[in-house]
């Protein structure tokens, strides 16, 4: 097995990850040091899986995350770079005022310009963005993923399983 790219193509709960390894729909490649029990038996918990069945994306599924690797754990206003935890994103058209959450209306914020921008259009705050929104390609996010990476930010089941040295195949 190899994997199919820099960062997982999903994470899911512990108990979503034991039910597809009970439903036989992927294979427990290593599992953390923890079980859980049920009356008669002990589980051991999946920490990383293979798909026995794998659909190309076609397009990358909008969460925090993926908004913070596609702005480069970036404040789309400011520039500084933070970790996920300091991070939050913004609206840049505000919901209260007809903006939604999609891909092309959020951005990477810090805490410090979110507040300072509230519920003001672009204009009515003075600020600007680094670079218009836009939704971002899957290849596109496995790139930011892998800039992003290090030893540091990834857990370790993971690093058993990444190859650091070798150029990844295009």
């Amino acid at each position: 097995m190899q994997p199919m790219s820099w960062g997982p193509l999903s994470v899911w709960s512990w108990q979503d990850a034991l039910v597809a390894v009970l439903q036989d729909r992927v294979t427990p490649v290593i599992n953390y040091e923890t079980e859980v029990r049920s009356a008669n038996r002990s589980f051991p918990i999946p920490s990383v899986v293979a798909l026995k069945q794998y659909h190309r994306r076609k397009r990358v599924a909008f969460t925090r995350y993926h908004v913070f690797l596609r702005d480069g754990f970036r404040c789309q206003y400011c520039a500084e770079t933070l970790s996920a935890k300091e991070l939050t994103f913004d609206h840049v058209v505000p919901r209260c005022r007809g903006g939604v959450t999609s891909w092309t209306n959020v951005v990477t914020c810090c805490q410090r310009d979110n507040l300072r921008k509230g519920s003001q259009s672009l204009k009515q705050s003075g600020m600007q963005l680094l670079r218009r929104p836009v939704e971002p390609t899957p290849r596109q996010v496995d790139e930011a993923a892998k800039r992003h990476a290090t030893r540091d930010n990834l857990h370790k089941t993971w690093l058993d399983f990444l190859y650091w040295d070798a150029k990844l195949e295009e």
